[in-house]
């Protein structure tokens, strides 16, 4: 049987320190695609109102994983955080406390937040809803539920 903690045994992440570090990862992120997408046309048909296609979202995709991956390994690895988690101060451990794993909780982890993010509309519509179980009462999105993890503050 999981040892799951009582309430109190763990000091949860808010909802905001969360949404900073998300957002914080997000822009470190983008200083490193938005380039990529620029010199490989990716913003050339906004002007026409046309998406890119599907194989362009998908290597873009691919693409956005790896850096993510080569960006935040090391510190997943070692300490459970992303730099915005460590910038803000929080982490990810498992149900029982303990730092989450990279090949038990941390791969399914952000298999579940980018795979499904990668299909046209359907993904985007699991992303929203992903995140959105933030609100229910463990604070907890739907790849936190998949992995086994919770954030808490360090």
């Amino acid at each position: 049987m999981e040892d799951i903690p009582e309430e109190n045994d763990q000091d949860l992440a808010s909802r905001g320190s969360r949404l900073g570090a998300s957002l914080l990862d997000s822009l470190i992120m983008m200083l490193f695609m938005i380039p990529v997408m620029f010199f490989t046309g990716g913003f050339d048909g906004i002007s026409e109102g046309t998406q890119p296609s599907l194989s362009y979202n998908l290597a873009m995709g691919l693409l956005g994983l790896i850096v993510f991956v080569l960006i935040n390994f090391k510190l997943l690895k070692d300490k459970g955080q992303t730099v915005g988690k460590r910038i803000v101060g929080i982490k990810i451990v498992d149900m029982a406390g303990n730092q989450a794993t990279w090949g038990h909780n941390l791969t399914k982890r952000y298999a579940i937040f980018f795979i499904p993010g990668q299909v046209p509309l359907i993904g985007q519509i699991f992303s929203i809803v992903n995140v959105l179980f933030i609100f229910g009462k463990e604070k907890r999105c739907i790849h936190d539920y998949g992995a086994g993890t919770q954030v808490v503050k360090c």
